[in-house]
């Protein structure tokens, strides 16, 4: 007599079944939801780094740009309005209100426009946060950056 070996499915391997059809698709949405989860924190942290940044380059060249007219300028209200609109344009190529920054002028020695004197030009940015939804009033700040650049008055103007 001949006996077939006949194979039942088990009752772990039919729940397995029946669970994975219930389940199905459900990768795509945990996948989904997760990256979301993960990916928009992510993204905005570039997007303030890359504000950040940005900030950076524009107090160094603002800076620079704000000592060379300085030094340039036969006297000091003069150059200090020069030095200030100076900024204003440079923060302004970068996209940041020159309402943001402050300017500050030092002299070795004192008197600005003696041949010789180093004038210091030092410029400071309150970087806000991007996409803050809240009016000029209250502002959060990602980051202060801070840049100075120094030039010397010419014995020749």
């Amino acid at each position: 007599m001949v006996q077939a070996l006949c194979l039942r499915p088990s009752s772990t391997a039919q729940g397995q079944e029946g669970r994975g059809g219930r389940e199905r698709g459900s990768a795509v949405v945990e996948f989904t939801f997760l990256g979301l989860l993960l990916m928009v924190p992510l993204v905005y942290f570039v997007i303030s780094v890359g504000q950040i940044q940005g900030g950076s380059f524009a107090v160094v060249g603002a800076a620079d740009q704000a000592a060379k007219v300085y030094v340039a300028q036969p006297d000091e209200q003069t150059a200090q309005a020069a030095a200030e609109q100076a900024v204003s344009i440079a923060l302004a190529d970068f996209g940041h209100q020159p309402d943001q920054a402050s300017i500050s002028t030092t002299c070795d020695p004192a008197d600005c426009q003696a041949p010789g004197t180093a004038v210091t030009i030092t410029v400071s940015l309150s970087v806000p946060l991007p996409f803050v939804p809240f009016n000029s009033g209250f502002r959060l700040a990602a980051s202060e950056v801070e840049a100075s650049a120094t030039q010397l008055v010419g014995r020749f103007r």
